[in-house]
């Protein structure tokens, strides 16, 4: 408004008159009237929206964020893959082919060592397993400094990346309390479970990895849906597990163990039919460790 003021008092010095206008788009301030140009160049108050992704959509005024799930943080300047010139232009067919080569070559000199090499890599499988394994940018995120801390010990060298990989998505999950197991990293990665468990003890005692006690109540939901049960049955387990956490029969066993027993005593109490077989199944415990849960689980109850 008051811009439109200002430009209403002004006349001008050709015909006099007060008709002010301007060009947002070739920057100039000029008469309505007789058309003469009083100012050029003027400064834009616009927002400088523009797109720095693929995603034209996408109108932010900075560049992407820096993340640890890039090799580079997302800190290097990648050659766009818009075939234009600074005029808007397309380019020739000789010089698109030229520029083509530019981008591979670009992308090829962005990893110079062997380290840098190793952590594209581990990089590229993490956000692969991101999708198997339905995890969070947080985890993934949180994977990523793992690892990279783990090469900065040295823990690399002479070391599968696939059974690390693994093994700092594990951590990272134990550390959010993501309910996800080791046989899930093992087989979302294609490794084998004593390898992945290898590498998690080695950066664990490493880099002294402060993982916090593992809640049973978070794989309740997990294993109820796998076996199929009702919300009913999933709330009685959920009390049964409130009472041991209180009598302190969790510490020390493993969340996936405990929970399993507690759903299972839940169906036989809520009177719906699922074999020990089952919930093993869906928990990854053998029935023998279920019992045995179970046998501690009933003392809590009756008591």
């Amino acid at each position: 408004m008051m811009k439109e003021a200002m430009l209403s008092r002004r006349r001008c010095p050709s015909c006099g008159k007060t008709k002010i206008l301007t060009d947002e788009n070739s920057g100039e301030m000029f008469c309505g009237s007789c058309g003469f140009v009083i100012t050029e160049k003027i400064a834009s108050t616009s927002a400088e929206w523009r797109s720095f992704s693929q995603d034209e959509t996408n109108r932010a005024r900075t560049g992407a964020g820096t993340s640890l799930t890039m090799h580079d943080m997302g800190l290097s300047t990648v050659i766009g893959s818009v075939n234009k010139d600074a005029t808007g232009k397309p380019l020739s067919a000789s010089m698109r082919s030229s520029i083509e080569r530019l981008r591979t070559w670009d992308s090829r000199t962005q990893a110079h060592s062997s380290s840098d090499r190793n952590l594209r890599q581990a990089l590229n499988e993490m956000n692969k397993m991101k999708d198997k394994l339905a995890l969070t940018d947080a985890v993934i995120e949180k994977a990523a400094y793992i690892y990279r801390k783990a090469m900065e010990k040295k823990l690399i060298r002479g070391r599968s990346i696939l059974g690390l990989v693994a093994a700092c998505l594990y951590a990272s999950c134990r550390n959010t309390e993501t309910p996800r197991t080791l046989d899930d990293m093992a087989n979302g990665i294609n490794v084998r479970r004593k390898d992945v468990a290898r590498c998690y003890r080695l950066i664990f005692r490493e880099l002294e990895l402060k993982i916090p006690v593992p809640d049973p109540k978070k794989g309740v939901s997990r294993i109820a849906s796998l076996a199929d049960l009702s919300e009913k049955t999933k709330r009685k387990a959920i009390e049964i597990l409130e009472k041991a956490k209180k009598v302190g029969m969790i510490a020390g066993k493993d969340p996936m163990g405990i929970a399993a027993a507690a759903l299972y005593i839940a169906c036989i109490s809520n009177n719906e039919t699922k074999s020990q077989k089952e919930i093993s199944l869906a928990s990854g415990v053998t029935e023998v460790t279920i019992r045995n849960r179970c046998a501690g689980l009933r003392k809590i109850i009756d008591s």
